[in-house]
């Protein structure tokens, strides 16, 4: 049995939402906006949140921004009628886990909530620090640093340092990284990941990221 959060502003979806997990058997919490479920999510212990985009006061994109500057690691749906795929986008940089357009149809969703669940359940236990190349990372505080000193990452910079010191010495395709880093399941027309890399090599100096052609990227160096 899980808990979830639902944050919404429209009473209507939340109440809709909440039967519908109830009766998969999770326990279901709920916040208004924003601002309200920031100040439970500090004190209460959720497995998934379910968040809204457009909504009053603190925003979703708000919400995912605090979340992460708190070191939150609870995985996070967006749920959201915006079309935009820059919305989209800015959902899955700043953390999101998944994004379900509004409307949507209540077995997706519910499909979704558990791929998302399954996938915490299954995360491996980690060390709280990756080291590799002159880079260590500690993951527990989002805080990067190169050759003892900090180097300011945002949340995608770091999640893709990670995933590729993680496999260091391994070729991870470009494919992969959209998918694993940025939840995208198709080819979004953009240099999202090339951008990211020539970010993070202007922040981290002779950083071992090896470009593999046509390929992707990796990390080549213990």
């Amino acid at each position: 049995m899980s808990t979830v959060m639902v944050v919404d502003d429209q009473e209507r979806m939340r109440t809709m939402i909440r039967r519908l997990l109830a009766s998969e058997g999770h326990v279901i919490e709920s916040a208004p906006d924003g601002e309200t479920a920031l100040d439970r999510l500090a004190n209460e212990d959720v497995d998934l949140v379910l968040l809204d985009l457009v909504m009053p006061g603190a925003n979703g994109l708000q919400v995912l921004t605090r979340l992460r500057e708190r070191g939150s690691t609870t995985p996070v749906i967006v749920l959201s009628a915006v079309p935009e795929i820059a919305a989209r986008v800015d959902a899955l940089d700043l953390g999101a886990v998944d994004f379900v357009p509004k409307p949507f149809h209540a077995a997706e969703l519910v499909a979704r909530v558990r791929r998302s669940l399954a996938n915490r359940a299954a995360e491996p236990v980690e060390t709280r620090y990756l080291e590799h190349g002159g880079v260590r990372l500690d993951l527990d505080r989002r805080r990067a640093f190169w050759r003892g000193g900090e180097v300011s990452l945002s949340e995608r910079e770091f999640e893709l340092l990670a995933h590729l010191m993680r496999r260091h010495g391994r070729v991870c395709r470009r494919g992969e990284l959209l998918h694993d880093v940025w939840r995208l399941d198709f080819e979004p027309g953009t240099n999202l990941v090339e951008v990211c890399v020539r970010r993070l090599r202007q922040k981290l100096p002779e950083v071992p990221i090896e470009t593999i052609r046509s390929v992707g990227y990796s990390f080549t160096e213990d």
